[in-house]
């Protein structure tokens, strides 16, 4: 046999052939270890550190890319690139533009109108305005020294701002061609405050030296003014500590609230007094063990300077000229000071009663009866047959009838017999109603507990 065909049945027999490969038959191997390369590298196996080791990063991709043509190969190296997240920057927030308020302070005789045509602003817009919502009526009723904001574009008024008071603000608010209003309701902060003090010369001024308002003062003393007579009763030494409310609106005291517990000590006694308020909203102060700190009787019907005269049996009349019983407490006060009734009741004489001069007489239940002379006027209204509160205003200071300086005559009477009103026992108001009495206990305790913490720090850090 022919050695050159034995040579080439011997390859056929091996598979081979020494027929060069075709083109298109390298491009299919190639392609082929391709996509052999990808699996393998997505495919983890325990070799992979070995052939990690053994096969630097990105010779694969090399090797591939020599046997490919140009184009081929730089889709392949795209395909095997890792994949880059794209960061989009995302807008920013469109900043709303200020607005320019223009302020305006009412003068005396100004009108919404009046501030409209300083403004140049149309009374079209005027009225619009006015009508839009019957919030806008207090605008129309404004006084000097009030502030009103406008914001004007282009002669036509956007909004109007208003401040009714530190808690609530009117926005009045352009939309297209009306207006609309709202109220906006900015939330006040309460917070709890407290102070104590020993009195050397009077309350008002201990109160004012432990940091207490003018407010706070009065208050303390219209709650124990019924156990207390702040003008005769005080001595040096006494003492008192309150607990009170104090309101606050974005950081600014505004005001000081409510008196929520005290104490007094006058002359030996201790008084405390804790406020409820009850399911109908109606607030009082009691006792610790529920009786009503409010006595039926006021124990002084006007604020005075001092006691000219005392109830007595037996006095020199400046006057007449002659020894007669004085059976009332005369205080000495400025012309006009309010006169208020000492307690409630119906009006059984109004009118001038001789040496008494204008004379008022206010029946109590069915035994007691209190009188009130030497006015300067009555209060209007108050008349024959008019039934009265405690501390309603009666009539004024004056000096009519037998009178030789400006003051009231008070007098106290059971069943027909004078007493005198600086002494005689005053009757308790009504105490705290049965159906409020665990709620009181509730709410008074932690309140007392606090007020009992507050006094024994002041002891402590009086020794």
């Amino acid at each position: 046999m022919d050695y050159r065909k034995k040579l080439m049945r011997d390859q056929k027999l091996d598979g081979l052939s020494l027929k060069p490969p075709h083109r298109k038959h390298i491009h299919a191997l190639a392609v082929l270890s391709v996509v052999i390369g990808l699996v393998a590298l997505l495919t983890p196996s325990h070799d992979a550190e070995a052939t990690r080791e053994s096969h630097p990063p990105g010779a694969e991709r090399l090797q591939l890319s020599l046997a490919l043509p140009a184009n081929e190969a730089a889709a392949v190296q795209e395909v095997a690139r890792p994949t880059e997240a794209t960061v989009v920057a995302e807008p920013a927030p469109p900043v709303a533009p200020e607005i320019a308020w223009e302020t305006v302070e009412v003068r005396s005789g100004d009108s919404l109108s009046v501030i409209f045509d300083r403004l140049k602003l149309s009374p079209q817009q005027l009225l619009a305005v006015v009508n839009a919502d019957q919030k806008n009526n207090i605008l129309t009723r404004l006084r000097p020294g009030q502030k009103l904001h406008f914001h004007i574009e282009d002669s036509q008024l956007q909004s109007i701002r208003y401040d009714i008071s530190s808690e609530k603000t009117l926005m009045v608010s352009r939309e297209e061609a009306s207006f609309s209003s709202e109220i906006v309701e900015h939330p006040v902060e309460v917070r709890t405050s407290h102070a104590s003090a020993v009195i050397n010369s009077s309350l008002f001024n201990a109160g004012i030296a432990a940091g207490l308002s003018d407010n706070i003062i009065m208050e303390l003393a219209n709650i124990f003014g019924w156990d207390v007579d702040f003008a005769l009763d005080i001595r040096k030494g006494d003492s008192f500590t309150v607990l009170y409310e104090e309101q606050y609106l974005d950081g600014e005291k505004l005001r000081d609230g409510r008196i929520l517990a005290a104490e007094f000590n006058n002359r030996g006694r201790n008084f405390k007094a804790v406020l409820f308020t009850d399911s109908q909203g109606r607030s009082q102060y009691y006792t610790p063990d529920g009786k009503s700190m409010r006595k039926a009787f006021l124990r002084a019907p006007v604020d005075f300077h001092r006691i000219s005269s005392r109830f007595q049996r037996e006095r020199y009349h400046p006057v007449l000229g002659e020894r007669r019983p004085h059976r009332g407490v005369d205080y000495a006060a400025a012309t006009g000071t309010p006169i208020r009734a000492a307690g409630d009741g119906r009006v059984i004489t109004r009118g001038v009663l001789g040496g008494y001069g204008n004379t008022v007489i206010i029946q109590h239940g069915n035994n007691i009866t209190t009188l009130y002379a030497h006015m300067s006027r009555f209060q209007r209204g108050v008349v024959n047959g008019t039934r009265v509160r405690q501390g309603q205003v009666i009539g004024y200071v004056g000096m009519t009838g037998l009178a030789t300086g400006p003051h009231l005559h008070y007098e106290f009477r059971v069943n027909g017999v004078h007493k005198d009103p600086v002494r005689v026992e005053l009757p308790d108001a009504e105490p705290i109603p049965a159906k409020y009495r665990d709620q009181f206990k509730r709410q008074s305790q932690p309140l007392l507990a606090q007020l009992e913490q507050i006094s024994a720090t002041q002891v402590a850090t009086a020794d």
